[in-house]
């Protein structure tokens, strides 16, 4: 046995360790003192200097008593690019109902029990063409794409999973139909008489987060996971909150639009069921509480070794909060702090304008499904979303606006929804759409570095006039509608109200001059806006598959939210300059180009249904080397 002495904590080290030394000699000990047989660190991937754990801890890995020996194996799935990701609103539902765009799990900070699936991923014909991709990528792999694609035999089958990347780990529920990235990991039983309700409790208790951030830190390998010491013991209650948890961490989410368990508003749903944010995290803070209580007494952690793992993780969770700002997981907005705010109201009653969600919902006109087992397939839609078929609040062509009196106008359709449900209108709710919505609806709708709005807002130079295009329903048709439909009536309009102003001559007034100027301006806005949809209607075809930002990049120039607007045009110059020549509008727009390249890569010649110019290079034999001859020459 090795006594090691801890001075992490100490400012006087020399001091400290003197301290510690004369401690050792008087009783044997001391409070920074660890006592430990260095041959178990071997037992651990990586061997890990864990001279600080426990050694209730060590001895179950010194006994095998491990997650794989449990019955559960680690899996990691496929790492190919973000080119077949996309965010499932951007998918188009007949793409979805195919089968060829499933759910997969990727990283989330720390979400205890459950998580809300935002990603698919394209998967036609079981993943030729990301295959295709990977094996152009790195030609080295000689055809055997296996080192990137990894666990397909797991894809869509039910389980647990994590995020690898992730201060302090945290498990949830795998769904059926999902599949599973190297950042997204699955956990498949292999043991079918153990209960992976009460291996979720002990995934999300305190004492594996400790043993796990202490053993590999913030990268929580297939490996590590598999490695985590499990108590022999198994205690049913730990399952039950376990099960428990997962229906209050869903419940939050059902006041998460972009989520599929989204029902409706925070104020709305407290109106419809038993909905109370603070009651409800409260209830999850007492669930995790109790577990780890259990984990703790299960893994013999008392007095100064639960001192231990308690602090550690009070650090990881402040170290996790710090990083809030940043994109890089799947879940930016941090539901357990999402609060219910105007806008909140105000972008469901846009998505009603729109037809996206169900205002019966909130009526009471229909009531939604009950709570799903938790590993049924995820819906394609979610309960809160109008249902196919139904008849939407209000019928357009994908096309509404910002025009006062005009029968599309956005701001008073979400005026009319919020009366509908016996809600108070803001004062400046015109302004707000004008001004705040998009920024707002932007945030919201991006996730791990994704950006997919589906509300477009496309403007004349000043802002003065605004159309609000719906992603889900663009067409090759809509810049044309927008055209006919809407800019076209507006000049006519505007001209006929310079026309008479104009024909006032010197009887016009002051107020009628200022008003003649601002038309007169506006007018040739109104062209320059018309003028510039021409332009781009003819060559303008959009695919969903394409998802949101390169769907937008043509239309950059008539965006005014400069941060999107700087994206869009980025994306443009990408797609100009060969980058994205995988999207069909890369096809549409510089067919010579993607075809020639379809003829040596693949998975650009599958993308576009044109495998036929594929021509497969020959295979260079391998190269011999020659016995030298004595002497030098041969």
């Amino acid at each position: 046995m090795t006594t090691f002495v801890s001075l992490l904590a100490e400012k006087d080290k020399e001091s400290a360790l003197m301290s510690a030394v004369e401690a050792i000699r008087r009783n044997g000990a001391s409070t920074n003192t660890y006592v430990q047989n260095v041959q178990d660190f071997g037992l651990i991937p990586g061997a890990p200097f864990l001279y600080f754990v426990p050694q209730t801890l060590l001895q179950l890995v010194r006994n095998g008593r491990t997650l794989v020996a449990s019955g559960f194996r680690v899996r990691k799935g496929n790492g190919v690019s973000v080119r077949f990701h996309r965010l499932h609103w951007e998918i188009s539902e007949t793409a979805v109902q195919s089968g060829e765009w499933p759910f997969f799990v990727h990283g989330t900070r720390h979400s205890p029990f459950y998580k809300p699936s935002y990603f698919r991923m394209k998967w036609t014909g079981g993943g030729a063409e990301a295959k295709a991709e990977v094996l152009h990528k790195y030609p080295y792999l000689n055809g055997n794409a296996g080192f990137v694609v990894q666990g397909e035999d797991f894809y869509g089958k039910p389980g647990l999973c994590y995020g690898k990347r992730t201060d302090r780990f945290s498990a949830q529920v795998l769904p059926t139909g999902h599949q599973f990235t190297f950042e997204g990991n699955a956990i498949e039983q292999t043991d079918p008489s153990e209960d992976p309700w009460i291996m979720l409790g002990l995934l999300n208790s305190s004492p594996v987060a400790f043993w796990l951030s202490s053993v590999c830190a913030q990268h929580k390998y297939p490996n590590y996971v598999e490695s985590v010491p499990i108590p022999d013991t198994r205690v049913t209650q730990v399952g039950v909150l376990a099960r428990k948890g997962w229906r209050l961490k869903r419940l939050l989410d059902t006041a998460n639009e972009t989520s599929s368990a989204f029902v409706l508003p925070q104020r709305i749903l407290a109106r419809h069921a038993d909905f109370d944010h603070c009651e409800i995290q409260n209830a999850l803070a007492l669930v995790c509480s109790q577990i780890n209580e259990i984990a703790l007494e299960l893994y013999e952690l008392a007095g100064r070794n639960r001192d231990l793992c308690e602090h550690s993780l009070s650090a990881a969770d402040e170290e996790e909060g710090e990083d809030e700002s940043e994109s890089d997981s799947d879940d930016p907005e941090n539901l357990e702090e999402e609060t219910d705010t105007t806008s909140d109201l105000i972008s469901w009653a846009v998505g009603i304008a729109f037809g996206r969600f169900d205002l019966r919902v909130a009526t009471g006109e229909r009531q939604t499904p009950h709570e799903p087992d938790p590993f049924d397939p995820l819906p394609a839609k979610s309960p809160g979303m109008l249902p196919d078929g139904a008849e939407p609040f209000h019928a357009h062509s994908g096309i509404l606006v910002d025009d006062q009196g005009h029968p599309h106008d956005l701001a008073r359709l979400v005026e009319e929804v919020l009366v509908r449900v016996d809600l108070s209108v803001p004062d400046d709710a015109r302004r707000w759409l004008q001004r705040d919505f998009f920024a707002l609806h932007l945030q919201r709708y991006s996730k791990s570095r994704r950006k997919a709005p589906i509300y477009w807002p496309l403007s004349t130079t000043s802002g003065s006039y605004t159309l609000w295009f719906y992603y889900p329903s663009l067409t090759s048709q809509t810049l044309y509608t927008a055209i006919n439909d809407f800019v076209e009536p507006k000049l006519k309009q505007v001209g006929a109200d310079v026309t008479a102003l104009r024909n006032k001559g010197s009887a016009r007034s002051r107020d009628d001059e200022k008003q003649f100027e601002a038309l007169q301006a506006f007018e040739l806005e109104l062209i320059e806006l018309r003028d510039t949809l021409l332009k781009l209607a003819p060559t303008y075809t959009p695919n969903h598959d394409d998802g949101v930002q390169i769907s937008a990049a043509p239309l950059w120039p008539l965006f005014s939210h400069k941060p999107w607007q700087k994206v869009l045009k980025e994306t443009w110059a990408k797609l100009e300059k060969g980058d994205y020549d995988w999207a069909h509008l890369a096809m549409n727009y510089w067919p010579d180009r993607v075809r020639d390249k379809c003829k040596t890569d693949k998975s650009l010649a599958i993308a576009h249904a044109l495998e036929h110019l594929y021509v497969e290079p020959e295979v260079q034999p391998k190269k011999t080397r020659g016995r030298k001859k004595a002497g030098g020459d041969e």
